[in-house]
C-alpha cells in the first residue's frame, strides 16, 4: 500500500446520510432562526484506498490503527496506518496449496494469528518479523478468539479463549518472547474448557467474546450456527488472572448455560459489539444470524443474563438465507452495517429502517468481510481487488428526532442539549404530550422551559382548569426572567400571588381540605420567601401588599413584609393591633434606628420601661435628639413614672454613651428640675465650674432654676459664668457659708474679692446684727481692714468689740513700713554697684594685631574703620552695615539712610581747639554734631555682634532666597 489519500474514488463517491425517521433540515420553531449555513457532512462517507493488490486478498483484520490482511497464499502485508508509506511484507513460507483461513488480531494490535485451512495456526508480533506456528493448536480449525481485554498487553495475551469448528472452547496462551534454539515456545499452553452443542452434536464456534464485570465476575458469549450461549460467574479464590476461564466453565459442568436459539440458519453467524472506549465495557451488541439480527444491550452488572432489551430486527428485503445472504456485520453507536457480496446496507437500531445502501463496483470483484477498528470506529471492507474505509461522522446529530417520534424524550433532550432549536422542540412535544396524558404539573414545567407563547400556554391551562400547573408554569417562567425583564416579572409576581390568595381563600374555612389548605400555604410562602425571586417580589411589593391587603389576608402580610425585610409594615400592624410587646420585639430584633424614631412615640405610652430598655440596649446606634420628641410628649403628663423613665435614659446617654449634645444635656436639666430636685445640683456639680466644658447652655440652665426656685443651683451657674457678685447676692439669701465661697473664686482679682467680702460682711453686720460673726468674716477674709468693716457698725458699739482687731491691723501697718524701709535701702545698694560696673566697662580695651583680617571679606582689617566686640569678632564698618541692613526692619533700615545722608553732608572736624570749638558750638546751633551722628549710626549697625547677637538667632527661619527673588533665581537654574 503505497498511501492512503483523503479522496474519494470518482466511480465511488456516492455518500450516504444517515436520516432515522425524519429528514436532516431543522424544524422551525418560534424563538429560533434555524438557517443551515453549511452542508451537513453525511454520517457514512466511503473512501476507496489508493492501493492495488500484487495478489488477491484473501483475508484483512485491523486493530489499534495496525492493518494486516493476507495476499494470495504465502504474502501477510501489516500496515502501520499512522506510517502507511512504510508497509512491511512478510512471507509465510508455505510451499503447498494451504490457504488462510481467517486472521485474528488483538485489541492492542500486537498479537496476530492465522489460521490455515490445514488445521494448523501460526503466531506473529508486532515488534517481531517471524511468524512462529503453535504445535499445541494444530490439529484444530481455528473459528473464532476470544480476546481478554483485562489482561493483555503487547507482549502477553494473557488467557484467551479459542473457538474451533468442531465445537470446541479452548483456554490459551501466549508470550511474544523469543528465545534461542531451545527457546519458550510462544504458546504457553492450551487446554480444552467446553464443547458447544447444537441439536444433539457438535457445532461451529463462530463468534467468541470474553468480558469481566465491576464486581469481578466474568461474562462469555460464544454464537454457534444457531445458538447463542452465555457463561457468567465468579471466578476461583485467586480471581480471573490467577485460574483463567477454567472455574468460569466449571460451573456449567452438569448443565448446558442458558441460550438464545433460532431455526433458520446461515450456515455461519457473526457477533459484533459497540465498546464507547477503548477498554471500557461494551454497551451493545448485534448478532448476526439467519432469522434477522439480535439486537440488545450489554449490562455487565445484571445477576442472570448479560442481554437486555433483545429485539430481533429482520433482514432487509432481498437480504437473508433465500436470497443475498449477509456476508458479515458491524455496530456502531445507533447503526449497524450489513455486507453483502455487492453493497453495504446500514440499518438503524431504533427503527429497523434502512438508511444507507452503498452499492459496489463489479470491476472490483465481490466483496469478502468487514471489520470495526474500535480504537479509532472506522469501518473497513475489502475485495479481492480493493479496499475501502468508512468515515463516521456526527452519528447522533439526528437522532433525537427519531427519539423524539418514539415520546422518549429523556433520550431525545440528551442528544440535542448543545442545539437550542431542536431542544426546543422536544420540549414543546413532550409538553404536548404530557397535557393530553392530564399530566398537567410535568406539561407544565415542560412549557415553561420552551419558546412557546406565553399566553397560549397558559390559556391552554385555564380552560383545562388546572390552577396548580399554572402556578408551576408562572414560577418557572418567573426563575427563568432577565434582570432586565422588570415588567415581565411584575405581571408574573403579581398573578401567581393572586392565584394563591384565591386558592387559600377557597380551601380555608374548609375542614375537609385542611391538609390541602396547609399545603398551599407552605407552597405560597416558599413562594414569597423563594431567595431566587426576591429581586422580584421587592420591586412589585408595593402591588402585593394592596392584593393582601385587598383579601384580608394579615397573616401573610406580615410573613412578606418580614421576608421583604419592611419591618415598618410588621411594626405597624402590631401596633394596630394593640401587641406592642411583639412590635417592640420586631424593633430590637432588627435594629432599624429609623423605626425606632418612628414608633417610639406610640410605644412609649404603653410599654416605657420595656422600651427604654430596648433605647438602651441600642447603645450609640440610636440618635438621642430624635428622641426627645417622643420622651417631651410621654413626660408632660407629670407623673414620676413618666419623668423617671426619661430620666433613665438621659442619665444612660449622658453617664454611659458620653454625649455631648446640647440639647440632650438641657433636656435632663429641665427633666430634674421638675422631677429630682435633688440631683439638679449633683449634675451641675460634676459637669465642673468651666464655662467651655459644660455640655448645656448656661443661660437656659440659669432660667430654668430661676423659674422653679432651686437657689443653689442658680449660685452655682452663676458661679460657673463668673458673675461672682450676682452669686454673692443669691448666695447671703441661702446661706452665708455658701456667699464665702463665692467671695473666695475670683483669686487673681483682689480688688473683687475685697468688694465680695464687704457685701458679705455688711450682710452680717446689718442683717444678722452679730458682731462676733462679722468680726469671724474678718479674720476669714486677709483683705478686709477693720476700717473697712467699721461703717457697717452702728453708732452704739462700743470699742471693746474691736480692740484685738485695732491692734493687729496696727501691727500689720507697722511691718509694712519696716517692709517697704528695707525694700529702699536694697535698691540704693543696687543703683551704687551699677554706678560701679559702668566705671570699669568705660575702661575696657581690645588689641587688634596687624595680621588681623575682616570676618565677612576676610582682607586685613587696619586698612578701613572697623568694629571690634566683646566676643572677638572684628568688621570692616562697610563690611558689617553691608551684611547688617537686610536684616533690619523696614523702618531702622530708613533711619540708617537718613543718619548716612546727614553724616555724609555734615562738614570734617576741624583741627585744633578753637576751631573744633567752633564747630562743635555751629552744630550745637544748627543741629546734631558729627559725633552725636556717628553714635546714632553705631546704636543701629554696631548694637550687638552680628555673628553672636540676636541677628543670628533670628535669621535661622529666613529662606536661603528671598521670596520676592523666588522665581527669578528659579529661571536662572533651568
Amino acid at each position: 500500500m503505497a498511501s492512503i489519500l483523503d479522496e474519494y474514488e470518482d466511480s465511488l463517491s456516492r455518500s450516504a446520510v444517515l436520516q432515522p425517521g425524519c429528514p436532516s433540515v431543522g424544524i422551525p420553531h418560534s424563538g429560533y432562526v434555524n438557517a443551515q449555513l453549511e452542508k451537513e457532512v453525511p454520517i457514512f462517507t466511503k473512501q476507496r484506498i489508493d492501493f492495488t493488490p500484487s495478489e488477491r486478498i484473501t483475508s484483512l483484520v485491523v486493530s489499534c490503527n495496525q492493518l494486516c490482511m493476507s495476499l494470495g497464499k504465502d504474502t501477510l502485508l501489516r500496515i502501520d496506518l499512522g506510517k502507511a508509506n512504510e508497509p512491511n511484507h512478510v512471507e509465510l513460507g508455505r510451499k503447498d496449496d494451504t490457504k488462510v483461513h481467517k486472521m485474528f488480531l488483538d485489541h492492542t494490535g500486537s498479537h496476530l494469528l492465522v489460521a490455515l485451512s490445514n488445521t494448523e495456526v501460526l503466531y506473529m508480533n508486532r515488534n517481531g518479523q517471524k511468524v512462529r506456528p503453535l504445535a499445541r493448536w494444530k490439529g484444530q480449525l481455528v473459528e473464532s478468539v476470544g480476546w481478554n481485554k483485562a489482561l493483555g498487553t503487547e507482549s502477553s495475551t494473557g488467557p484467551i479463549l479459542v473457538g474451533t469448528a468442531q465445537g470446541q472452547i479452548f483456554e490459551a496462551e501466549l508470550s511474544a518472547s523469543e528465545g534461542g534454539l531451545f527457546g519458550p515456545a510462544p504458546d504457553l499452553y492450551f487446554r480444552p474448557l467446553y464443547t458447544l452443542n447444537e441439536e444433539g452434536g457438535p457445532a461451529p464456534v463462530c463468534s467468541l467474546e470474553a468480558e469481566r464485570g465491576p464486581d469481578g465476575r466474568g461474562f462469555v458469549i460464544a454464537t454457534t450456527r444457531q445458538r447463542l450461549f452465555q457463561f457468567i460467574g465468579r471466578a476461583a479464590e485467586g480471581g480471573v488472572e490467577a485460574q483463567g476461564f477454567s472455574g468460569l466453565f466449571a460451573a456449567y459442568t452438569d448443565h448446558p448455560p442458558p441460550f438464545r436459539e433460532f431455526p433458520s440458519n446461515l450456515g455461519y453467524s457473526e457477533l459484533a459489539f459497540y465498546t464507547p472506549k477503548l477498554r471500557s465495557a461494551p454497551r451493545a451488541f448485534a448478532w448476526m444470524m439467519g432469522d434477522g439480527v439480535l439486537y440488545g444491550s450489554l449490562d455487565c452488572g445484571r445477576p442472570d443474563s448479560l442481554l437486555g432489551e433483545e429485539r430481533v430486527w429482520e433482514y432487509p428485503e432481498g437480504v437473508g438465507p433465500g436470497a443475498s445472504p449477509p456476508l458479515a456485520i458491524v455496530l456502531t453507536q445507533f447503526h449497524f452495517l450489513l455486507l453483502l457480496t455487492d453493497r453495504v446496507e446500514a440499518v438503524c437500531t431504533l427503527t429497523g429502517q434502512v438508511v444507507l445502501r452503498d452499492h459496489f463496483l463489479e470491476k472490483f470483484g465481490p466483496l469478502r468481510h468487514m471489520v470495526k477498528d474500535s480504537s479509532t470506529g472506522q469501518l473497513w471492507a475489502y475485495t479481492e481487488r480493493a479496499v475501502f474505509r468508512y468515515h463516521v461522522q456526527r452519528e447522533s446529530r439526528d437522532v433525537w428526532r427519531t427519539y423524539l417520534d418514539m415520546n422518549r424524550f429523556d433520550l431525545a433532550k440528551e442528544y440535542c442539549r448543545e442545539r437550542p432549536d431542536c431542544l426546543d422542540t422536544v420540549l414543546a412535544r413532550e409538553a404536548d404530550f404530557c397535557f393530553r396524558q392530564h399530566r398537567y404539573l410535568e406539561s407544565a414545567r415542560c412549557y415553561a422551559l420552551t419558546q412557546s407563547y406565553f399566553e397560549e400556554i397558559a390559556l391552554k391551562f385555564l380552560e383545562a382548569r388546572q390552577e396548580e400547573a399554572l402556578v408551576e408554569f408562572l414560577q418557572r417562567k418567573l426563575a427563568g426572567l432577565k434582570p432586565a425583564e422588570r415588567t415581565q416579572a411584575t405581571l408574573l409576581t403579581t398573578w401567581l400571588t393572586e392565584l394563591y390568595l384565591s386558592r387559600l381563600g377557597a380551601l380555608q374555612g374548609d375542614p375537609e381540605a385542611l391538609n390541602l389548605y396547609r399545603e398551599t400555604r407552605e407552597c405560597f410562602r416558599a413562594f414569597l420567601s423563594n431567595p431566587r425571586h426576591k429581586e422580584w417580589l421587592f420591586a412589585s411589593r408595593a402591588s402585593i401588599h394592596e392584593l393582601l391587603a385587598s383579601h384580608g389576608d394579615t397573616e401573610h402580610m406580615v410573613y412578606f413584609a418580614v421576608i421583604m425585610q419592611d419591618y415598618e409594615q410588621v411594626v405597624a400592624y402590631h401596633c394596630q393591633h394593640e401587641a406592642y410587646e411583639e412590635a417592640l420585639a420586631v424593633l430590637a430584633r432588627h435594629r432599624d434606628p429609623q423605626l425606632f424614631y418612628k414608633f417610639s412615640p406610640i410605644l412609649i405610652r404603653h410599654i416605657p420601661c420595656q422600651l427604654v430598655d430596648a433605647w438602651m440596649e441600642m447603645g450609640s446606634r440610636l440618635d438621642a435628639r430624635q428622641l426627645i420628641p417622643a420622651l417631651v410628649n410621654y413626660s408632660q403628663g407629670g407623673e414620676a413614672q413618666q419623668v423617671s423613665q426619661a430620666i433613665r435614659y438621659m442619665e444612660f446617654c449622658v453617664n454611659v454613651l458620653g454625649e455631648t449634645e446640647q440639647a440632650i444635656h438641657n433636656y435632663l436639666l429641665s427633666l430634674y428640675a421638675r422631677g429630682q430636685p435633688a440631683s439638679l445640683l449633683a449634675y451641675l456639680e460634676q459637669a465642673g465650674a468651666s464655662p467651655h466644658r459644660v455640655h448645656y447652655d448656661l443661660k437656659y440652665a440659669l432660667r430654668l432654676c430661676a423659674e422653679h426656685g432651686h437657689h443653689r443651683a442658680c449660685v452655682h451657674v452663676y458661679k460657673v459664668l463668673e458673675l461672682y457678685e450676682e452669686a454673692v447676692d443669691l448666695a447671703l439669701q441661702v446661706d452665708v457659708d455658701l456667699a464665702k465661697q463665692c467671695a473666695d473664686l475670683p483669686e487673681e482679682d483682689e480688688e473683687l474679692r475685697k468688694k465680695l467680702w464687704l457685701k458679705i460682711a455688711r450682710h452680717v453686720v446689718q442683717e444678722e446684727e452679730d458682731v462676733q460673726t462679722a468680726m469671724a468674716c474678718l479674720a476669714s477674709c486677709p483683705l478686709l481692714k477693720i476700717e473697712d468693716v467699721l461703717p457697717f457698725f452702728p453708732d452704739f458699739v462700743t470699742i471693746d468689740h474691736f480692740k484685738e482687731a485695732i491692734c493687729s491691723s496696727l501691727k500689720a501697718y507697722n511691718h509694712h513700713i519696716q517692709e517697704l524701709q528695707r525694700e529702699m535701702e536694697e535698691a540704693t545698694a543696687s543703683a551704687q554697684r551699677i554706678r560701679r560696673d559702668l566705671q570699669e566697662l568705660r575702661g575696657r580695651y581690645g588689641t587688634v594685631e596687624p595680621q588681623d583680617k575682616c570676618a565677612t571679606c576676610e582682607f586685613p582689617l587696619l586698612n578701613r574703620p572697623f568694629y571690634l566686640f566683646l566676643c572677638g569678632h572684628m568688621f570692616h564698618a562697610d563690611c558689617l552695615l553691608q551684611a547688617v541692613r537686610p536684616s533690619l526692619p523696614a523702618y531702622k533700615q530708613a533711619r540708617l539712610e537718613e543718619l548716612q545722608r546727614k553724616l555724609g553732608a555734615a562738614p570734617p572736624p576741624a583741627k585744633g581747639s578753637a576751631r573744633a570749638k567752633e564747630a562743635e558750638g555751629g552744630a550745637a546751633a544748627g543741629g546734631p554734631s558729627r559725633e552725636q551722628l556717628k553714635a546714632d549710626l553705631d546704636e543701629l549697625v554696631a548694637a550687638e555682634c552680628m555673628y553672636c547677637g540676636e541677628l543670628m538667632i533670628r535669621s535661622i527661619d529666613r529662606p536661603f532666597i528671598d521670596p520676592q527673588r523666588y522665581e527669578e533665581e528659579h529661571l536662572s537654574w533651568l
